[in-house]
């Protein structure tokens, strides 16, 4: 019953929704397993279904007019939780009209307000940054392109005096026939409690109970002052040329910050295709706080067989699981599940 007994929970009936595909206007409607917002320093690598007990449905709409584009989510359709929105201003193209080289120098401002009151109530909180990003290096052909960015900016807690934080890093996109890489290293500084990514891919548990010895919630708790290190890596392969998403022999996506007081956190999943792309194995894992009591440990794997030219497919799930509870220590359990399903996204 604990998987149908709120309104969100109805959520998990939208298995994905999409309208405008990757065009500059869009919606997308479904479970958040990886989201990031735009320049990703609020919400980074989030999952809406981190609590094992909660399946909303999420939704997240962009658009373009002129030199502004927008992009807003929802983490929950059907309850008040996470809303936010991140406004990017190309500059040039403010000052001087439509530049011959679009999105070059940017400005950007995001907000990210949790109202707490469903999957569960907890402390409301509210978390803004601004950025700014300037293009080092940019080359494109036919067959792809190669980009150098520079990145910095400032965020904090509003209300919160002393919750602030800084970044300064450089990104890499590389897009080519078969291989398509984005990176990013970014050093950071944290005062007051405020962490950069705090909406993130543990955030669903962190709300009643941050990784660590503090046993708080993430609200509540007073995160160390010090510094960072934040590296991101999201590679994509195909032997023959990429297609969609679900075409790719490799995919791997990453993210690890060594923290200057001990703390390390690495989030990641990998997934491959092999026997003519018939067989699909995926492996993902999440390790928060080592090197700090209480570390917190999640590890899934999944493997999809097609059959009958592809469109029919078994399929089988397994791993770790941690669930809230009123006591506040998340407690650990397991899952396994086996099925069959159809579809034509390949």
């Amino acid at each position: 019953k604990e998987d149908w007994d709120t309104l969100s929970d109805w959520g998990q009936v939208v298995r994905t929704l999409r309208v405008g595909g990757d065009a500059p206007n869009s919606l997308w409607m479904g479970a958040l397993e990886s989201y990031t917002l735009l320049s990703g320093h609020v919400v980074r690598r989030y999952n809406n279904r981190g609590n094992p007990d909660y399946h909303p449905a999420g939704a997240v709409v962009t658009g373009k007019f002129g030199p502004v584009y927008t992009e807003a989510f929802a983490s929950d359709v059907l309850g008040a939780r996470l809303v936010g929105a991140e406004v990017v201003l190309d500059v040039p193209y403010l000052l001087f009209g439509r530049p011959r080289l679009p999105m070059q120098y940017l400005l950007s401002v995001s907000a990210v307000h949790d109202w707490g009151r469903a999957g569960g109530a907890s402390t409301p909180l509210t978390l803004a940054h601004v950025d700014g990003t300037a293009m080092l290096l940019r080359r494109r052909n036919a067959e792809g392109g190669f980009e150098l960015t520079l990145l910095g900016g400032w965020g904090g807690r509003p209300g919160e005096g002393g919750a602030w934080g800084a970044v300064a890093g450089l990104g890499v996109d590389a897009l080519a026939a078969t291989v398509d890489l984005r990176a990013r290293l970014e050093g950071r500084v944290q005062r007051g409690g405020f962490r950069q990514g705090a909406f993130g891919p543990d955030y669903e548990l962190a709300r009643f109970q941050v990784a660590g010895p503090a046993a708080m919630p993430l609200a509540e708790a007073s995160f160390p002052d010090g510094s960072s290190a934040y590296g991101e890596v999201i590679l994509s392969w195909d032997a023959e040329r990429l297609g969609t998403l679900a075409r790719r022999h490799l995919r791997l996506t990453m993210g690890a910050e060594a923290f200057s007081w001990g703390r390390v956190d690495v989030e990641g999943r990998l997934e491959v295709q092999v026997f003519h792309r018939n067989l699909t194995v995926a492996v993902g894992g999440l390790a928060l706080g080592m090197g700090q009591p209480a570390a917190r440990y999640l590890v899934s794997g999944e493997a999809r067989w097609r059959l009958l030219g592809g469109g029919l497919y078994a399929v089988g799930q397994g791993g770790t699981l941690l669930f809230p509870t009123p006591e506040g220590a998340p407690r650990p359990g397991a899952f396994a599940a086996v099925g069959l399903g159809v579809d034509h996204a390949r």
